[in-house]
């Protein structure tokens, strides 16, 4: 699949738990739709953002079946594979390629701290052992290890490796890693508020938890930083960027999830180790989404 393909807004889908904390398939379907009909270009299903530590392989399953039915054809199901074990990243990853997943992202080995030889040793293995495309998925304040350019440009090589998403947060390194890879290589955004400079510098697109929230406006800001329309593009981008930092004011999916709520979208379940946000935050956050229309 040509690299030019994996571009534009990805979301990076919550996946909604019921009281009992199993897996809600109806909200989620819900979801899909919702991300779909908004012309996302495509779901990250099973992303950090989805709690996938605390996804059984069975539930995996399952909501990729969900997402790839729902999504029809018209935007594409990534699956999140990455663990910080190399064979049991490529054991998932075979799952995905087998459910019918159109591409993988790989979170870079958290805890364990790869030296710059391990990550490029861990993603090239998994490349060489799973045919489909594949995206680095950079997260140093998480993972506690940087990718850092040239081993992402190392990387690129690799006729599976397609796209980076580019969660440092530094956009000097971000900058870095575009000058560095070929051209048909697509930079992500990992980061919603760093969305427009990397896109303004280079890049090809966000994979977004905004967009769980904003879908169509956070398409349409993409949509016009990639076409080249900047100023209309940062229009959008300081209408959302209250919502951008609130997301964050405490671990995501935290804040996300019980926006989500607040719109009567999903239940405000987590698994442990996470648990609700903070209900002091509660107020501010409503009052975002109220000025930005998103509460019915």
């Amino acid at each position: 699949m040509p690299h030019q393909d994996f571009k534009g807004l990805y979301t990076a889908i919550v996946t909604p738990f019921t009281k009992d904390g199993s897996l809600d398939e109806d909200a989620f379907g819900k979801l899909v739709t919702r991300q779909r009909e908004a012309g996302v270009d495509g779901v990250v299903v099973c992303g950090t953002t989805g709690e996938s530590p605390t996804v059984s392989s069975d539930e995996f399953e399952t909501l990729l079946e969900i997402a790839i039915e729902l999504s029809a054809g018209k935007m594409k199901v990534i699956a999140g594979t990455g663990t910080n074990s190399t064979e049991k990243s490529i054991q998932r990853s075979r799952l995905a390629k087998k459910k019918g997943a159109d591409a993988l992202l790989l979170a870079a080995p958290y805890y364990n701290k790869p030296t710059q030889n391990g990550l490029y040793e861990h993603y090239q293995l998994i490349a060489r052992q799973v045919d489909l495309p594949q995206i680095i998925y950079n997260v140093p304040g998480r993972s506690g290890c940087n990718i850092l350019p040239e081993t992402v440009a190392r990387l690129a090589i690799h006729p599976n490796i397609v796209a980076v998403k580019e969660a440092s947060g530094d956009i000097n390194q971000i900058m870095d890693v575009i000058a560095a890879v070929p051209d048909d290589f697509t930079v992500f955004a990992g980061d919603d508020a760093i969305g427009l400079p990397c896109m303004a510098c280079g890049g090809s697109g966000v994979i977004s938890v905004i967009s769980n929230q904003a879908p169509a406006m956070m398409a349409e800001m993409v949509k016009l930083a990639t076409t080249g329309d900047i100023s209309g593009a940062r229009r959008i981008h300081y209408k959302l960027l209250p919502l951008m930092k609130a997301n964050f004011r405490e671990s995501n999916p935290l804040p996300v999830k019980a926006s989500l709520h607040m719109m009567g979208l999903i239940k405000n379940t987590l698994r442990l180790p996470m648990t609700p946000m903070d209900q002091k935050l509660e107020p501010e956050l409503r009052k975002i989404l109220e000025d930005l229309n998103l509460l019915s």
